[in-house]
C-alpha cells in the first residue's frame, strides 16, 4: 500500500478493531528472495563469529570471548526467522518454512515443532486470564497471589526475580527444559519426536565441533552464546506482553483483537538492535496477523503510523516493568510486589 492509499483510508481504529486482521491481510505475501538474503546475512555471520570465537580461545586468546556477544545477537536473530517460519509467514510454503525452522532449532536449541504448537497456544490465548500457562510466562492476579500459602508466595516471587528471570531461566528453558516436551507429554507423537531428533541433531553437531575445535573451546564460547541469546530472548518475550497497561480479560470480555493490539507492546529500539531482533518488538502488528512477515511490519506502521502509539515502549520504560508482576483485577492494570502489599496494609 502506497503512503497516497494510505492517507485516503479510513483508519480500523475509526470503526471495529475487528478490521485490523482483513487490512493485515494484504501485508502478508513474503518477498522470497528476500527472505533468503535475511537468512544468509543471519546465517553466515553467526557462524563466522563463532569459529573465529573458538579459534581465539583455543589458540589462547581470551580477547576472542568478545566475539560471543555479537555471536549470540546473530543466534537471536536465527530463532527470530525460526519463529517466523513456524508462523508459516517466512517462505509462506509450509515444507520450506518447516525445515528451515527444524533446522535453525539445532543452533538454537528449540526443537521446533514441539515449540510452535507451545506459541500457536500463546498466539490463542494471550491476555485471556481463563487459558494461562502454555507457552507464556506464568503471571497470577493479586486474589490469586493473595490465595497462597506463604511458600508458594515466596517461589512466585523468586520465579519472577530479574535474576532467577533472566539469569537462570534461559539455562534452565534452552540447555533442560526443551530437551523433554514438557506440558506436551500426553499430545501425541510430534512433540517427542521434534524434540528427540533435535538433541540428537545437537549432539552430533556438538561431538563434529569438539573434533574440530576442542572441548574447552566448544563449552566456553557455546554456552556462552546461548545463554546470552536466550536471556536476551526472554528479556524481549517478557516487555511483549508485561507492561504496565498491557490487556488481561476473562471470556466473554476477552476478544482476540483486542488482546493482540493492547495486550501486545510496540518497543521501539534503536535501528541495529531491531534488525538483530527481526522487528519482533512490533509485537502488537505481529499479534494482529502472525503471518505477516517481520521485514514487512515497518510498512504497516509506515501505512498506518497511528499503531505507533498504542501500547508504545522505550528501552528507559523497559526497564521499569521488571518490578510489574500481579495484574490487579479492579485497577486493570499490572503492579509490583509493594503496591500489592501497600494495597492490602491499608485495607
Amino acid at each position: 500500500m502506497s503512503l497516497t492509499q494510505a492517507a485516503t483510508a479510513i483508519s480500523p481504529l475509526q470503526g471495529s478493531e475487528r478490521a485490523w486482521p482483513k487490512v493485515l491481510a494484504s501485508y502478508r505475501e513474503p518477498h522470497r528472495g528476500r527472505s533468503l538474503l535475511e537468512l544468509t546475512v543471519t546465517l553466515v555471520p553467526f557462524v563466522s563469529l563463532w569459529t573465529l570465537a573458538a579459534i581465539a580461545v583455543g589458540h589462547g586468546v581470551w580477547l576472542g570471548m568478545v566475539l560471543t556477544v555479537p555471536a549470540a545477537g546473530f543466534l537471536l536473530r536465527l530463532f527470530m526467522i525460526q519463529h517466523d517460519c513456524g508462523h508459516g509467514s517466512f517462505f509462506a510454503h509450509r515444507k520450506a518454512d518447516d525445515w528451515t525452522g527444524r533446522a535453525i532449532g539445532v543452533l538454537t536449541f528449540t526443537p521446533y515443532d514441539y515449540w510452535r504448537r507451545a506459541h500457536a497456544a500463546h498466539h490463542a490465548s494471550a491476555g485471556n486470564l481463563d487459558e494461562r500457562g502454555v507457552g507464556d510466562i506464568t503471571t497470577l492476579t493479586l486474589a490469586e497471589y493473595y490465595s497462597l500459602s506463604r511458600s508458594h508466595r515466596l517461589a512466585y516471587r523468586l520465579y519472577r526475580n530479574p535474576a532467577v528471570m533472566f539469569g537462570i531461566g534461559p539455562i534452565w528453558l534452552f540447555l533442560f527444559k526443551q530437551r523433554l516436551p514438557f506440558g506436551m507429554m500426553r499430545s501425541g507423537l510430534e512433540p517427542w519426536v521434534s524434540t528427540m531428533t533435535t538433541n540428537l541433531a545437537i549432539l552430533f553437531l556438538a561431538l563434529g565441533l569438539v573434533w574440530l575445535v576442542g572441548i574447552g573451546s566448544f563449552m566456553l564460547v557455546q554456552l556462552s552464546v546461548v545463554v546470552m541469546a536466550g536471556s536476551a530472548g526472554i528479556w524481549l518475550f517478557y516487555v511483549q506482553h508485561q507492561f504496565e497497561e498491557t490487556h488481561w480479560s476473562q471470556k466473554p470480555q476477552w476478544q482476540f483483537q483486542d488482546a493482540a493490539l493492547h495486550g501486545s507492546s510496540y518497543y521501539e529500539l534503536p535501528l541495529v538492535l531491531r534488525w538483530l531482533t527481526a522487528n519482533i518488538g512490533i509485537h502488537h502488528v505481529h499479534h494482529l496477523s502472525s503471518r505477516v512477515p517481520y521485514y514487512r511490519l515497518l510498512e504497516v506502521l509506515r501505512d498506518y503510523p497511528e499503531l505507533r502509539g498504542i501500547g508504545h515502549i522505550t528501552i528507559m520504560e523497559s526497564l521499569r516493568c521488571v518490578k510489574l508482576v500481579l495484574w490487579d483485577e479492579s485497577s486493570q492494570r499490572l503492579i509490583s510486589f509493594r503496591e500489592a502489599d501497600e494495597g492490602t496494609a491499608s485495607r
